[in-house]
């Protein structure tokens, strides 16, 4: 079975204020099977020198003109039955900015904040998969739970530009189908719904991918969306220096390859980019990890 040959393996850093948001959904529509999981070692690195504001784009970071951001992630997963898996996410973040020393000394700043963002777990259930001769629908649904590792700090005006996340305690529900054929090409949609605490905007979140999965390869592309349900604007009405609150909505486009090298170990690499948004970073970024399964 395709599930139980090739796993796809995310590099997950999902980063606040006007930072990117390079994280793809932790769900993916493969299940691990009883007893049997991943886990990974990933290194994601993206930057940006425009920002998306309303109503137009801009180039250079407020303050800090350009901001470059890399994260060391543990993604594992394992499968309670043949129907529960367990997903954990957990990134070390590292974001620096490029400000002026002048700048840094009169407004009090440092150009680097780093540390250990947030950890995520995720269940999810796969009540249903449905088969129709050479092809089948699987449904799943997840809840999950992020919340913040460390002591990072977010109240700090513009220093929060290049804060490492935005301390706030999020519920997550998703759900998701996925169509897949005997020949490994298959097509996935999801939307999550995000209520977060702090005052940090409750957002919804969509994910369209289109693949091919088989026993020495796996590779697919998506279009992902986020879109905040409240929130202020940067530099907006309402707006007061506090960044976390602000109104974060995206599209990005991106693709993820994987392959193995032994019957337990395999690489994964993969890209993004954001098209489009609002109050967040013009960024690309890049991807690469190691995958253990077992």
């Amino acid at each position: 079975m395709i599930k139980k040959q090739l796993l796809l393996i995310l590099a997950v850093t999902t980063l606040g204020c006007v930072n990117t948001a390079f994280s793809q959904s932790p769900i993916s529509g493969f299940m691990q099977g009883k007893g049997k999981g991943n886990v990974s070692i990933s290194y994601s690195y993206e930057k940006y020198d425009k920002v998306f504001f309303i109503p137009e784009e801009v180039d250079g970071v407020p303050v800090f003109n350009e901001t470059k951001i890399s994260s060391t992630s543990i993604y594992a997963t394992y499968g309670i039955t043949d129907q529960v898996d367990v997903v954990l996410v957990l990134p070390y973040v590292t974001a620096k900015g490029n400000a002026t020393q002048e700048v840094l000394t009169n407004l009090n700043l440092e150009n680097e904040r780093k540390g250990f963002q947030d950890v995520s777990v995720f269940v999810k259930y796969s009540p249903f998969n449905f088969n129709f001769g050479s092809s089948s629908l699987r449904l799943i649904g997840a809840l999950g739970l992020k919340t913040p590792l460390s002591n990072y700090k977010v109240e700090e005006g513009f220093q929060s530009i290049i804060a490492i996340g935005n301390r706030s305690t999020t519920v997550s529900t998703t759900g998701m189908a996925m169509f897949r054929m005997d020949s490994g090409v298959f097509a996935s949609a999801q939307l999550a719904g995000n209520y977060a605490s702090n005052d940090v905007p409750n957002s919804y979140a969509t994910e369209l991918k289109v693949g091919y999965a088989a026993k020495y390869f796996y590779g697919d592309a998506f279009i992902a969306n986020q879109k905040s349900t409240g929130g202020v604007d940067i530099f907006g009405e309402g707006f007061a220096g506090y960044f976390p609150i602000t109104k974060v909505n995206y599209t990005k486009i991106g693709l993820n390859l994987y392959t193995p090298l032994t019957e337990a170990f395999g690489v994964s690499a993969g890209a993004s980019t954001l098209v489009a948004g609002r109050n967040i970073g013009k960024s690309t970024g890049f991807y690469g990890g190691l995958v253990y399964k077992f």
